[in-house]
C-alpha cells in the first residue's frame, strides 16, 4: 500500500504543478535558512572535546581585588607568580601552562630567510591531557621541562611548509636565533573553539605552527603575545616583569572525578588564603575552576549573531510552515470528491491519514533537495553576515545534508497533519449527493 499511495501522491503533485512548485519553495527556503545559520550555530557552540570536557579544568585566582578585577570574577590569566605556585605544588593529575608566542623560524639550511611562525610554550602534560594526536615523534618529557631542553614540536602543517611533509624528528631549526630539536610532528589538530588557549583570543583565530617548552621559553625571554596589567607598568628588566602582577599564562588541570575536583577547589582556596594572610593579598580568597564547557559559556564564545540569526531563521521557516499548511489545505479540500468515493468504497480514516501525509512527504523531500542546494549556496556567502575566522568553520557534511533532508521531510509531515485531519473528516455521503 506504500507504493500505491506513494504512486496517488506523486500522481497529485503533478496534477498540479504550479501549487506544488510553491510548497517545494516554501519548504526548500525555509529549511536552508535555517541550516545556513544552524551551520555556523554548531560550529561555535559545539564541544571541542567531548570526551574530556569534563575533566579538563582552568583555575584562576583573582590577584588584583575588588576594586580592579573583571566584575567580581579573577582574571582570565595567571600572573608568574601564582602560575608556578600551581605548577610547584602538582595538586592535579596532570597540568600544563600555556602562553602564545610569535618567534621567527629558520629550518636547517633549507631556506635562507627565516619564516614567521606563532606557537604556544607548554608543559610536557599538555599533549597527553588534550590528547594531541602525533604523525611523527612525540612531545618532550617532564625531564626535558625540568631541564629547559631545546626542542620543539611541529604541526603537520607546518612541517610540510618547512620539510615539504617528511619526518623532521631529529632535525634542528633555529626560532629566534636558538636551535632547537625537533622532538615530534602532531597530525592535523586544531579544536574549534580553541578552548585551551581564550586569553586575548576569540578561540577561532588562524592554527598555530609550533609547541616549545615553557620552561625554554621563560629561560630565553620570549615574549608573550599578550598580558593584562594592573598598576604599576615600568619594568626594569624580564625578571621585574615577572613579579609584576601581569596575567598571561593560561592554567589547565587534569581531574579525573568530582571529588578531584572538590579537593582542587579547595586546594585554590587553601593557596589564596595563605596569599592573604602573607599579605601578597589584601582581599578575601577569590578562586574559579571551571571545566571546558563552563569555560567556553563564561567566555560567550558562541557570537551573539549567530544566536539572533538562528532565532530569525527559524522564525521564516515557521512561517514558511504556515504556508505549506494552508496549501495543503486547499490541495486535499479540493480533492473532496475523491475522498468521498474512496470512503464510499470502504477506505478508513487511517487510509486516507497515511495516503496524504505520504504524498505530504514527497513534498518534503522535493523541498529538502531543494533547499541542500540553497543551503550549499548559502554558506559560501555566511562571510557576508560572520567574521572569517568563523565562517570558514561553516561547511556542508554528511550530517548536515541528512539533518536537511530529514528536517525538511519530519516537518512538512508534521505540518500535513491539520489538512490531513480535514481531509479525513469529509463526509461521504454528502461528496457522493452533491456530485
Amino acid at each position: 500500500m506504500f507504493a500505491y499511495y506513494l504512486e496517488l501522491g506523486l500522481r497529485s503533485l503533478r496534477r498540479n504543478p504550479a501549487l506544488t512548485a510553491l510548497m517545494v519553495m516554501a519548504i526548500g527556503f525555509g529549511v536552508a535558512a535555517s541550516m545556513i545559520t544552524y551551520s555556523v550555530f554548531r560550529a561555535v557552540s559545539g564541544n571541542p572535546i567531548p570526551d574530556k570536557s569534563a575533566q579538563l579544568l582552568t583555575p584562576q585566582i583573582d590577584g588584583w581585588g575588588p576594586l580592579q578585577n573583571l566584575k567580581g570574577e579573577p582574571a582570565e590569566a595567571l600572573d608568574y607568580v601564582d602560575a608556578m605556585a600551581l605548577m610547584r605544588a602538582h595538586e592535579a593529575k596532570r597540568q600544563t601552562l600555556l602562553y602564545s608566542v610569535s618567534m621567527s623560524v629558520l629550518p636547517g639550511g633549507s631556506r635562507s630567510l627565516p619564516v614567521a611562525a606563532n606557537g604556544y610554550a607548554v608543559y610536557d602534560d599538555f599533549f597527553p591531557m588534550f590528547e594531541v594526536p602525533f604523525l611523527y615523534g612525540s612531545g618532550w618529557s617532564a625531564a626535558d621541562d625540568d631541564g629547559r631542553a631545546a626542542v620543539v614540536v611541529l604541526t603537520e602543517e607546518f612541517n610540510q611548509k618547512l620539510f615539504g611533509g617528511a619526518n623532521s624528528v631529529g632535525r634542528e631549526i633555529t626560532l629566534d636565533g636558538n636551535d632547537y630539536r625537533i622532538a615530534g610532528v602532531t597530525r592535523h589538530w586544531d579544536p574549534q573553539p580553541r578552548f585551551y588557549a581564550m586569553f586575548n583570543n576569540s578561540g577561532f583565530a588562524d592554527p598555530r605552527d609550533f609547541y616549545l617548552p615553557f620552561t625554554r621559553a621563560l629561560d630565553v625571554q620570549v615574549n608573550p603575545n599578550g598580558n593584562s596589567c594592573r598598576g604599576h607598568l615600568g619594568f626594569s628588566d624580564w625578571d621585574d616583569w615577572l613579579r609584576s602582577n601581569c596575567v598571561w599564562a593560561t592554567p589547565w588541570v587534569e581531574l579525573d572525578s568530582a571529588a578531584d575536583v572538590a579537593r582542587y577547589r579547595q586546594f585554590l582556596q587553601s593557596y589564596a588564603a595563605d596569599q592573604q594572610r602573607a599579605g601578597r593579598f589584601t582581599w578575601v580568597p577569590n578562586v574559579r575552576l571551571r571545566n571546558v564547557m563552563q569555560w567556553l559559556d563564561y567566555q560567550h564564545v558562541v557570537p551573539p549573531e549567530s544566536r539572533i540569526s538562528l532565532i530569525v531563521s527559524l522564525g521564516f521557516f515557521v512561517i514558511c510552515l504556515i504556508n505549506t499548511i494552508g496549501l495543503l489545505l486547499a490541495k486535499f479540500l479540493r480533492r473532496a470528491g475523491e475522498i468521498g468515493v474512496r470512503r464510499a468504497l470502504g477506505a478508513s480514516r487511517r487510509e486516507i491519514y497515511t495516503q496524504y501525509l505520504i504524498e505530504a512527504a514527497t513534498v518534503g523531500l522535493a523541498g529538502g533537495v531543494l533547499g541542500l542546494l540553497l543551503t550549499a549556496v548559502g554558506i559560501s556567502g555566511v562571510g557576508l553576515l560572520f567574521q572569517p575566522q568563523i565562517a570558514r568553520l561553516a561547511h556542508l557534511d554528511f550530517s548536515l545534508v541528512a539533518l536537511t533532508l530529514v528536517v525538511a521531510i519530519l516537518a512538512t509531515v508534521v505540518a500535513a497533519f491539520y489538512p490531513a485531519w480535514r481531509a479525513a473528516r469529509v463526509q461521504p455521503a454528502w461528496q457522493l449527493k452533491s456530485n
